[in-house]
């Protein structure tokens, strides 16, 4: 690979077919070694993939995050070695594809589909040990009106932006490429959800700082 300056980077990658494809393959070569390194060593829930898993993984991922780079040389303002800049693309493509390929499967139809959206267990969701039988009974009799709000009060796509974000933890983007609309929308009708929500539970005389003391670990 040859040494340049961020001038001739630039130069380079915008010029003449003869100039331009030594330097793409130089990019390429340096995006995947970055990306390598992220995969290897930054991912902890990658470690038990074999090293030419992980290679392969960084060849398909720098491919991509080379035409990320091309698409985005007007914004390279120079402030740090372009290469420097250049990984961090690669790495955020990288962070990106990660996150859809962990919901590649996943679907609203199916989650919101069967059975309650909340777990039988307060301490399923707040990862604290279950509290005595009084606290218990309590906090299930809170869970059951938060079903109920969401149940009755929510219109369907309300109920599906919520509980997916909220509860299953999806990515804002993910979310609403899923939904088929942008993050602005998304954004307000999570919002509104989370509004009628709260107006029912407080009408249940269930206040937002009676429920955290509720559920706070004991």
């Amino acid at each position: 690979m040859t040494d340049r300056t961020n001038e001739q980077w630039l130069v380079d990658l915008t010029g003449s077919p003869e100039a331009q494809s030594p330097a793409l393959e130089d990019l390429r070569e340096r995006l995947q070694r970055g990306i390598f390194y992220y995969l290897s060593r930054e991912r902890s829930d990658l470690t038990h993939l074999p090293a030419v898993e992980l290679t392969r993984m960084a060849e398909d991922l720098a491919q991509d995050a080379t035409l990320r780079v091309m698409d985005n040389l007007g914004s390279f303002r120079g402030d740090s070695r372009f290469t420097t800049w250049a990984t961090k693309i690669a790495v955020r493509v990288a962070i990106s594809d990660l996150r859809r390929a962990r919901y590649k499967d996943f679907s609203l139809e199916n989650m919101t589909a069967e059975g309650d959206l909340l777990p039988a267990s307060a301490a399923s969701i707040t990862g604290s040990p279950e509290p005595g039988p009084e606290a218990t009974t309590e906090r299930a009799d809170v869970m059951l009106k938060i079903q109920r709000a969401l149940d009755e009060d929510l219109t369907e796509r309300q109920r599906q932006a919520l509980v997916a974000m909220a509860l299953q933890g999806v990515p804002l983007e993910i979310l609403a490429e899923r939904m088929g609309t942008n993050r602005n929308a998304l954004y307000k009708l999570i919002h509104d959800a989370r509004r009628k929500l709260r107006a029912h539970l407080e009408s249940e005389g269930l206040s937002t700082h009676y429920m955290l003391n509720l559920f706070e670990d004991r």
